[in-house]
């Protein structure tokens, strides 16, 4: 159970998040469910309440919009100033195979979202989360980081734009990300772990085009063989809270196990640059 723990989960309002802030709720625990619209997200809420029955005093929404730095450092000025404690960032929304768009600073939109906004989120809750260990970190990633390559000459794309590659790349850095924020959180009591969720249906697609004469037999297999929001989101909740992985760091699981990463995404000389130019990218070095 997680009777009295706060955690927060970002991209709260629906699919996987959504799943994850219910399970939650029936533990006990308070959730923050940091949303970009507050609209679909108290909606959510509502639903939720109903669902789970939980306590209304368990459930806060708060306005963070991840492809905004501005947005990142009021959010996490508001927690600081808010909240006694967080037990759990759950690192979870993002961004899939959207068409080329930027964030309000000027970063490629999967890249900006799924890691340079979950990064700055981080490192500004860092010292809250150290001060209420133990505490955990979560990381959702993707099976589809195998893909992703760290390229530092155009992280942001401009040379050339795949959508399907700038996602692979986005949870690829999701994953050295874990890595190195592993590295340096030892000693602290905080532990940080990730997880590819697999396949899930959530609006997450809504960017990939499906023909309208497909889409009936899409919607079937997609019955068939993925994976509903509340199965993707069990080793979100394992990860928040089950006793088993307490002391486990900077490992990746999927399905409730801990999973063999290629070379790539577990090179410590890789995971460091990225954290510097990461820095740097959201201004916390110049």
């Amino acid at each position: 159970m997680m009777d009295g723990q706060t955690v927060i989960v970002t991209g709260a309002n629906s699919g996987i998040g959504r799943a994850t802030t219910a399970a939650l709720l029936r533990r006990g625990a308070r959730v923050i469910m940091a949303c970009r619209d507050l609209s679909r997200a108290e909606e959510a809420a509502r639903d939720l309440l109903l669902e789970t029955g939980a306590d209304t005093v368990q459930l806060l929404l708060r306005h963070l919009d991840l492809a905004s730095l501005q947005s990142v450092r009021t959010f996490c000025q508001h927690i600081i100033k808010e909240e006694p404690r967080i037990d759990v960032l759950i690192n979870n929304a993002g961004i899939y195979q959207c068409p080329y768009t930027k964030t309000e600073d000027g970063f490629e939109m999967q890249f900006g979202v799924n890691h340079l906004g979950h990064f700055l989120l981080t490192h500004l809750l860092l010292d809250l989360l150290k001060q209420s260990a133990p505490s955990r970190i979560v990381v959702v990633s993707s099976k589809l980081y195998k893909h992703g390559h760290i390229n530092f000459e155009d992280l942001n794309s401009e040379q050339s734009y795949d959508k399907a590659a700038a996602y692979s790349r986005s949870k690829l850095a999701n994953l050295l990300f874990t890595c190195e924020l592993a590295r340096r959180l030892d000693g602290t009591g905080v532990t940080v772990n990730a997880l590819t969720p697999g396949i899930v249906r959530t609006n997450l697609g809504r960017h990939v085009h499906i023909p309208v004469v497909a889409r009936p037999l899409f919607n079937l297999v997609s019955w068939g063989l993925f994976k509903s929001p509340e199965e993707g989101a069990q080793t979100s909740v394992y990860l928040a809270c089950s006793p088993d992985v307490q002391a486990s760091q900077g490992k990746c699981f999927a399905d409730c196990q801990p999973q063999r990463l290629l070379d790539k995404a577990t090179d410590l000389e890789l995971a460091s640059k990225l954290w510097d130019i990461s820095e740097v990218m959201v201004g916390l070095t110049t």
